[in-house]
């Protein structure tokens, strides 16, 4: 078993801290990016450079307000009440992928609309990095020491002193199953991104992928909140799964 001894903060200058946290979203942003370029390379969207940014730029800022408040306001909604400018305060970590997730979305399909991009086609190639970025946030996590697993026996379990027990019970180091979990869905991302598909396939796959995966990760983590023996990941999970589901099926399986 092993303890968790890392430092969040890579140097500090007066007030300023620069933390491992953000450096992993920035290379997460940063890699997405090369890849995506990459990848438009090979295909007949016509987008220009300027509208990528854009959408880039919007993407990333519905992921980061989205995430932040839905953080706030659905984990830690009485500590938000008494503590409102906690919100602000995202190098200390805590965000919700599912509300930053559908935020970036809706701001990606607005954009897309406006500038009569297609918005499927981009997405399946804009999505497909988006794991690998996910799987980076999750190292910021363990680096910071939070969002800790269940207690666990097992030899590679972790003592983690933020935990409720101050480190004095092992436990599963679930961020690091999340980061495993991101990997296998890269993997099978890339292996579709260069095969002919219907425009969305990729991106309702992300979807299901990520929505089945993480109710079984969610297993081994601590929950913060459950509900009817339910954890809040596994319930914002499950429309996820019926949403890919259901697109994938009505588009490959059921016949018109």
């Amino acid at each position: 078993m092993f303890y968790h001894n890392l430092n969040p903060v890579i140097f500090k200058l007066g007030f300023l801290e620069i933390r491992y946290y953000g450096l992993m979203y920035l290379l997460g942003i940063i890699l997405s990016y090369a890849i995506v370029l990459r990848i438009l390379k090979g295909s007949k969207i016509k987008i220009t450079r300027h509208q990528l940014n854009d959408i880039f730029f919007y993407s990333v800022l519905g992921l980061i307000i989205g995430g932040r408040l839905g953080y706030c306001f659905i984990y830690t909604l009485p500590y938000t009440i008494s503590h409102p400018l906690s919100i602000f305060e995202i190098w200390q970590g805590g965000m919700s992928f599912h509300s930053g997730f559908a935020l970036a979305l809706l701001f990606g399909w607005l954009y897309c609309r406006k500038h009569k991009i297609p918005f499927l086609e981009l997405g399946d190639i804009i999505i497909t990095p988006v794991p690998l970025a996910l799987a980076l946030g999750r190292v910021g996590n363990f680096i910071n020491g939070e969002l800790w697993g269940r207690p666990s026996s097992l030899p590679w379990a972790f003592y983690f002193p933020l935990a409720p027990d101050r480190g004095t019970l092992p436990r599963h180091p679930s961020q690091i199953y999340e980061v495993l979990k991101n990997i296998v869905i890269f993997s099978v991302l890339w292996l579709l991104v260069r095969k002919k598909h219907k425009p969305g396939t990729l991106l309702f796959s992300f979807i299901l992928l990520y929505g089945s995966l993480r109710i079984i990760v969610e297993f081994f983590r601590q929950p913060e909140i459950i509900f009817l023996g339910v954890t809040m990941g596994q319930w914002l999970c499950i429309p996820m799964v019926l949403i890919g589901a259901g697109w994938l099926a009505k588009n490959y399986i059921i016949k018109k």
